[in-house]
């Protein structure tokens, strides 16, 4: 699906506020609302819209502890790779997982309420996971820059 202008800027609009309605959106993409909400539904279709969720603020929600994970599997076969991202799933603390290239196999964000919490799902859960050859942790000690937003801009020249 090809994307234009004003798919772009549909886009940045629901990306930055996804509470705005279809009339406000139409409006500031100087649109009728029923083309604006037919183009919002082939985005959603197409998958450029995964969801419109609500951002939490993890701090008033007392989760303070922002921790960077580096994991280091003993084996990278297929399997073991697969069942380390099966397991991984179902940790809600663990935010985001990526496999990566390069001295680890996987980074983690993992997000808890203090160091203590961390130090509890580490020893309960993340240590007891089969295959495991080297954790390497990362607290976070400030947020310089946290954004959900895409460089859209980018996708586009």
């Amino acid at each position: 699906m090809k994307l234009d202008a004003t798919d772009q800027q549909i886009l940045n609009l629901l990306q930055s506020d996804a509470s705005l309605a279809v009339a406000e959106i139409a409006d500031r993409v100087n649109l009728s609302q029923p083309p604006c909400w037919r183009r919002i539904k082939r985005l959603e279709e197409a998958g450029f819209i995964n969801a419109r969720v609500a951002l939490l603020n993890r701090r008033e929600l007392g989760l303070n502890l922002v921790t960077y994970i580096e994991i280091k599997l003993s084996a990278n076969r297929r399997a073991e790779v697969s069942e380390f991202e099966h397991q991984i799933r179902a940790f809600p603390e663990v935010t985001e997982c990526y496999l990566i290239a390069g001295r680890a196999d996987f980074l983690l964000r993992v997000v808890t309420r203090d160091v203590d919490a961390y130090e509890r799902f580490y020893r309960d859960h993340l240590s007891l996971l089969p295959g495991l050859e080297d954790i390497t942790s990362f607290v976070a000690m400030s947020e310089v820059k946290y954004t959900t937003e895409l460089p859209l801009a980018q996708s586009f020249s």
